[in-house]
């Protein structure tokens, strides 16, 4: 049946089964505990927590539980805290913050203000959901404080009229850090370039001016050492490491592939990526810049060393996973998915199915190209495709990263948002569970 709604938000159920009981009974969510709920899963490393999920797929996918359009124009992954999504869209070119409960209704959408529609219009932000507020950016770089049970505003901040940022090319695209008391953003700007807030009234806590370079479409990272914590983040041409308490630059590595005097919008500033951190060392892949790479942090957190680097990781906005020796990730140049060993940068496998998004859970790849979702085994950095299926709802660029959270896949295109069941339910079909019932 459908649901038509006054904001103009259409909904439209295949097959909802919602028995909290026995889902919780069945999975294990250690994401639910985490205090903090945000981009790419725990800790931003794109590996979900979900088990029990299906090896193989049946043919023409798994299946689709419920979809929503009307979400708005946007490349931004959901977000989900306990029982809401929360995903961000451009309608009528403003950018709108949706919450949804897991079954697809809306409980509240809010109008946040103007949102990116030049170059690819959309959203591009995930949100950040800390405690009672969510927080959210938009294309335009502005950063606002929401709070998570109505999507009232408590408080905004603009990215050229507070920080003097300099816009980028293509839309501001990070997810903002949230710890302890503070929100981290990048405005880019020439002396508010990083700065760190109060996240409860907005206020200013620190700015740095760093290398006074627009941002580089980055979502930071947060690394946790037992002297400091670390802000990681990309400018248009520098990776830095900032201490998060005191805004100090401590460490930054220059992406050298465009020479300073052609450095200019569009030429060598394109690092959506989030770095990994593990064991000490800290990895990024770069599009646009030094491609793959291994940095070994000392145990302070002040230095860095480079290990090695490779133009064959060379990925611009597919994310990257680390899975014991090995990294996982989506190619541009060669178009493919690659896995890499850590000790050495070498190219140990690779699958030529395009360059694409890739996330993990379960001991399984998720990796989607264009719209064909992939699921892929590994063993020791070798992979197999097992199973595949193309989305069929939605228009333009599949940049969205998908979700998993309680046996749910959870996959944006454009207007679109779809839940895939991906959980396997031995002996458990849906006549035995009303029977129980």
């Amino acid at each position: 049946m459908g649901l038509n709604f006054k904001s103009g938000f259409r909904m439209k159920y295949i097959f909802v089964l919602v028995i909290p009981i026995i889902i919780i009974s069945l999975w294990s969510c250690k994401s639910e505990k985490k205090k903090f709920q945000e981009w790419r899963g725990p800790e931003r490393s794109g590996i979900y927590p979900d088990t029990g999920l299906l090896k193989k797929w049946p043919e023409g996918g798994p299946r689709e539980t419920w979809f929503a359009e009307g979400i708005g124009n946007g490349f931004g992954s959901p977000v989900i805290a306990e029982d809401r999504l929360y995903i961000t869209g451009e309608i009528d070119s403003m950018a709108v913050l949706h919450c949804l409960d897991l079954s697809g209704n809306k409980i509240w959408q809010t109008r946040l203000g103007k949102e990116w529609i030049r170059s690819l219009p959309g959203s591009r932000s995930a949100p950040t959901v800390a405690g009672n507020l969510t927080y959210v950016g938009t294309g335009m770089g502005d950063l606002y404080c929401v709070q998570k049970e109505n999507g009232n505003i408590l408080w905004s901040k603009s990215l050229e009229s507070d920080f003097q940022g300099i816009p980028t090319l293509h839309g501001h695209s990070e997810a903002p850090v949230v710890h302890e008391n503070r929100v981290f953003w990048v405005p880019g700007g020439r002396e508010y370039n990083v700065v760190a807030l109060d996240r409860f009234t907005g206020e200013l806590i620190w700015s740095n001016p760093c290398f006074r370079e627009r941002s580089g479409y980055n979502s930071p990272k947060l690394i946790k050492l037992p002297e400091r914590i670390l802000l990681v983040t990309f400018s248009a041409y520098h990776l830095m490491g900032l201490d998060a308490e005191t805004g100090e630059l401590l460490w930054f590595h220059e992406q050298e592939s465009t020479p300073p005097e052609q450095r200019k919008p569009g030429y060598g500033d394109t690092h959506p990526n989030t770095v990994l951190y593990e064991d000490g060392s800290i990895y990024y892949m770069a599009g646009d810049g030094n491609c793959g790479v291994r940095l070994d942090l000392s145990e302070d957190g002040s230095e860095i060393r480079e290990v090695w680097r490779t133009q064959e990781l060379d990925g611009y906005m597919g994310g990257l996973v680390k899975i014991g020796q090995f990294l996982y990730g989506g190619t541009t140049a060669k178009k493919r998915l690659i896995s890499v060993d850590v000790s050495t940068g070498l190219v140990v496998d690779s699958l030529k199915i395009g360059s694409g998004v890739v996330i993990a859970g379960d001991e399984m790849l998720y990796y989607n190209q264009r719209g064909k979702l992939g699921l892929i085994s590994y063993e020791k950095g070798k992979m197999k495709q097992v199973s595949s299926f193309r989305v069929t709802r939605g228009t333009e660029q599949h940049f969205s990263h998908p979700v998993i959270y309680r046996g749910v896949l959870y996959l944006r295109h454009g207007d679109a948002l779809m839940g895939f069941r991906i959980a396997a339910l031995p002996g458990m079909t849906c006549k035995n569970i009303r029977d129980e019932l």
